[in-house]
């Protein structure tokens, strides 16, 4: 279950930490995902506190919020937010080259640090309250929490790589984002979305992209034989 709620983080983390100088990016993953572990595991020791944060703190609109929802709510809105504004450099003109991928726009180290930790904040009272509905063993949840993290940091690396490589990819992990936030958005104010729903859509959207990609390679091939075939046929015609 950490693993599968790791993928949320990890799309993010991999938009993130790409707006960093190449030299710097590496080191910013581990750097925020180290933070990260270190951060749940503290959560994790006042797991009593945790799960008092579903208790109702007030009621509005026929709804009672705990600090849970206003946690959930407040990471959707920061989601929906970043995923946005990147969305907007990556299609506005007068952006030029400064788009995602291209480079001139440029996240500072520690902010991006920050960031990371910031989600990381949100989904871990996400997953730390749903681990503990299913085991009241603590060494069972920290070494879940372990192999989460260290998997993520494994896979940081080339998921970053892929989507730099992929410039369609990026627009489609920023839907992601997209999707995530008003998923949590909506789990805040009371609207449960079914994690199943969500990943099977990902899913779906991550095999339409493949799908394309592969298209879009064969058209690059055709072309470049189509290309090479006339200066052929002219250079038998000549001998």
């Amino acid at each position: 279950m950490e693993v599968v709620l790791g993928i949320d983080n990890l799309v993010f983390i991999s938009i993130l930490t790409n707006k960093l100088p190449a030299n710097r990016r590496q080191a910013a993953r581990r750097i925020g995902l180290g933070l990260a572990l270190v951060f749940r595991l503290l959560l994790l020791a006042t797991v009593a506190f945790i799960v008092q944060l579903t208790e109702p703190v007030f009621s509005a609109f026929g709804h009672d919020f705990s600090w849970k929802d206003i946690i959930l709510i407040a990471g959707g809105l920061f989601l929906v937010w970043k995923a946005t504004k990147e969305i907007h450099h990556s299609v506005d003109p007068e952006d030029g080259p400064g788009d995602i991928v291209g480079g001139a726009v440029k996240a500072g180290f520690s902010a991006a640090i920050f960031q990371i930790l910031l989600l990381d904040l949100v989904f871990s009272i996400d997953s730390i309250i749903t681990a503990v509905g299913m085991t009241d063993h603590l060494q069972i949840m920290v070494i879940a929490v372990v192999v989460a993290v260290t998997l993520m940091l494994v896979a940081s690396g080339p998921l970053a790589r892929f989507i730099e490589a992929n410039p369609t990819i990026v627009m489609l992990a920023l839907a992601f984002l997209l999707m995530i936030g008003m998923t949590l958005i909506a789990d805040g104010l009371g609207f449960h979305v079914p994690k199943g729903y969500v990943y099977a859509a990902m899913a779906f959207s991550g095999l339409v992209e493949f799908l394309n990609m592969l298209a879009r390679r064969k058209r690059r091939l055709d072309r470049a034989a189509g290309g090479e075939k006339p200066a052929t046929e002219g250079g038998s015609a000549g001998h």
